[in-house]
């Protein structure tokens, strides 16, 4: 990559990172009480919430605004993204008098009882107490168990008390994880008669470990002291990861990972490494600059990439240029020339195995890859077993074709199922086009989108393996009124939210952006809890960092085009009425264009029409011409589909209709991005769940 080309990347990442810690909370809600920051999954206002539990109540009656959990009274200190959060607790109060009578005004017993997914922790606080004739037990219930755990101290006098809490005017003891429930009682043998001088009061309290320190002076301290920090533990859901990821309410989003609570129930988001930010939020996890943040290169120059990094030393030097690793080291010459005859080896190797897997020497690349037991044979599968698993293609087991081939479902020996995509001629175009849809999904790792198995490399005309997704295609449930069940408003929102998502992580989180360039309710497959699978991506191509745009031959889908294209001479394989109209003017795709083939799929959703359909009026057969002209002339309710109309919001409606008209503009540049396409989206979702 050229210099200006590295400036530029390190440039936009150190944007990226920069929006991603400044938008902890979804887009137009409130962010800040007070001192504290509320990021999403927490919100202040219907709609800027996940779920009910996470709703703050921001109480601006005093000088400082003041965090609370709804309805409990409780000030919230800290909100963090990894599970945790740290509320004011009061401290519990034993005092007497002088004559050993209890003093009621001074005393009090708190009890803290917290709703699911809220309990304490119990490797963040311990439960101390503090006097010289103390003992106290605590309550406390964990899912249906009780439990009941105290300590007791004692001492004379201010001149026996360690500097510890050690048992001798100070007790402590730690509690189990996952209480929902705390009730403290206290009692004294004696009343503090023998030590009221100076210690008319007894303390108890759970507190933050590393919060409260004792001391002798802590007596005096505690009297002026009435909360004190405690940890919560949160988590979403009460289904652990390996459930709540089939749920089409998950939450973690792109470039996050699932985390399973230790001795809790639900889960939590996490960003991967490499990644930080907001892992509930669409794109909210972004690349961590190391180069910037540590440098951990030598002598070589460091590389941000995404998730990641790398060290390269300067020319002449040899090494891995970490400061923990070789660092760089100067070339010796001897060495240099061998260096250069194994790259001109390596090089030309290279070369003479790309032209076999571009020909037709497919055989011999899947045999020579098994006989070497490489890591390549877990996912290469046989002529035979693909013949046998489809019932020798027959077509029966079509499940449908598109511009490139044939796809068909199979069952493996081991009752497996599979979906086979099969080229429809031996040709160049064809290898060429296999060998983009293997390095395309091998840079992928996105829960909406589809997973490939493997691949067949014995066969004249290649074969790719996917995971079978049996709920079909999007375009089957919106365009089929016969299906038993029609997709609901808030099940038509979601699927926009997780293709949405999808699109976004390709654009922006892999590698190396990739343009899908056909986008289509036929390529979103829907899995058996109706959770996004993107699909096909032979059509697909990867855009280097440093490259804006790509000059392609028009691949697309039949009503997903500009009407112009019926005026031009372009030649066009795949979907009219899906592509960018902007490509007729300049001949160049590029992530915009994918917007717009997504605004037709939104269009599809509000309409439950086809793309394109020449049954219908001349001046409605191109479905998103139709659309954009109905929006501007105030006829938005006479194309929607009523079904959802009457079931859903219509302010959300118009609001996702709105966002379908700015993915469809035909300047490029007034298109929104994908990335803020998905986070309205998800945006629009929560608000349907709090209208």
């Amino acid at each position: 990559m050229a210099l200006h080309g590295i400036i530029l990347q390190l440039f936009l990442v150190g944007l990226v990172v920069l929006a991603a810690a400044e938008a902890q909370a979804l887009p137009g809600c409130p962010n800040q009480c007070g001192n504290l920051s509320i990021p999403f999954p927490f919100g202040m206002a219907k709609g800027c919430y996940l779920r009910d539990e996470f709703f703050i109540d921001c109480n601006e009656t005093n000088q400082t605004p003041t965090p609370y959990f709804n309805g409990t009274g409780i000030p919230i200190s800290n909100l963090s993204l990894n599970g945790e959060l740290q509320i004011m607790q009061f401290v519990a109060r034993d005092c007497y008098d002088q004559d050993g009578s209890l003093n009621t005004k001074l005393s009090n017993t708190p009890r803290l009882k917290l709703f699911p997914p809220y309990t304490i922790s119990g490797t963040k606080n311990k439960f101390i107490a503090v006097g010289c004739d103390t003992y106290t037990i605590i309550e406390g219930v964990r899912g249906k168990e009780k439990y009941i755990t105290g300590c007791m101290t004692f001492c004379e006098s201010l001149g026996s008390i360690s500097e510890s809490c050690s048992g001798i005017g100070c007790c402590q003891t730690s509690i189990p994880s996952g209480l929902q429930m705390r009730t403290v009682t206290m009692s004294s043998y004696y009343n503090h008669t023998f030590i009221w001088d100076f210690n008319p009061c007894s303390y108890s309290f759970i507190v933050e470990e590393g919060q409260f320190t004792f001391s002798s002076k802590s007596f005096q301290e505690l009297k002026f002291i009435s909360r004190l920090p405690m940890v919560l533990n949160r988590a979403i859901g009460d289904e652990p990861c390996e459930a709540a990821q089939h749920r089409q309410d998950y939450a973690c989003k792109g470039n996050s990972t699932c985390v399973n609570p230790h001795n809790l129930s639900g889960y939590f988001c996490e960003c991967l490494p490499g990644y930080e930010g907001n892992p509930y939020l669409p794109d909210g996890c972004q690349d961590t600059d190391e180069c910037q943040i540590s440098n951990p290169c030598n002598a070589g120059a460091c590389v941000n990439v995404l998730g990641n990094y790398s060290c390269v030393c300067p020319k002449g030097f040899k090494g891995d240029g970490m400061k923990a690793g070789t660092g760089c080291s100067k070339n010796n010459p001897s060495n240099l020339f061998k260096g250069i005859r194994l790259l001109t080896i390596s090089l030309a190797t290279t070369v003479a195995l790309l032209v076999l897997l571009v020909g037709s020497s497919w055989t011999y690349w899947g045999k020579k890859k098994r006989s070497n037991n490489s890591l390549v044979t877990e996912k290469i599968f046989t002529a035979e077993e693909l013949e046998k698993a489809t019932n020798n293609y027959h077509e029966s087991r079509v499940l449908g074709e598109g511009g490139y081939g044939t796809v068909y479902k199979g069952i493996l020996e081991d009752d497996k199922v599979i979906a086979i995509k099969k080229s429809k001629i031996c040709a160049p175009a064809q290898n060429e086009q296999f060998v983009n849809e293997v390095i395309v999904l091998s840079q992928i790792n996105h829960r909406n989108v589809v997973r490939q198995l493997g691949c067949c490399l014995e066969t004249p005309m290649p074969l790719l393996v996917y995971k079978f997704i049996i709920n079909g295609t999007l375009s089957e449930h919106i365009h089929n009124k016969c299906r038993e069940s029609l997709l609901s408003w808030e099940l038509r929102l979601k699927i926009a939210a997780e293709t949405a998502g999808a699109l976004a992580y390709l654009h922006s989180s892999t590698s190396t952006p990739i343009i899908l360039r056909d986008v289509k309710t036929t390529n979103v497959l829907l899995d058996e809890n109706y959770i996004v699978k993107v699909s096909d991506f032979g059509a697909s191509r990867l855009i280097p960092l440093d490259q804006a745009q790509i000059t392609t031959l028009v691949q697309g889908t039949l009503g997903y085009l500009d009407p112009e294209y019926f005026h031009t001479n372009h030649h066009v394989q795949g979907t009219l009425g899906y592509l960018d109209p902007e490509y007729f003017h300049t001949n160049h795709l590029t992530e915009k264009s994918d917007v717009y083939s997504f605004g037709v799929v939104l269009v599809e959703l509000l309409t439950s029409k086809v793309a394109l359909s020449f049954a219908r009026p001349e001046a409605e057969r191109n479905l998103a011409s139709f659309f954009v002209c109905s929006v501007e002339e105030g006829r938005l309710n006479q194309i929607l589909d009523e079904d959802i109309v009457n079931e859903g919001n219509i302010e959300t409606l118009k609001e996702l209709a709105d966002l379908a008209n700015r993915c469809l503009r035909v300047k490029r540049e007034e298109r929104p991005t994908m990335k803020h396409v998905a986070t309205e989206l998800e945006g629009m979702r929560i608000m349907a769940k709090h209208p």
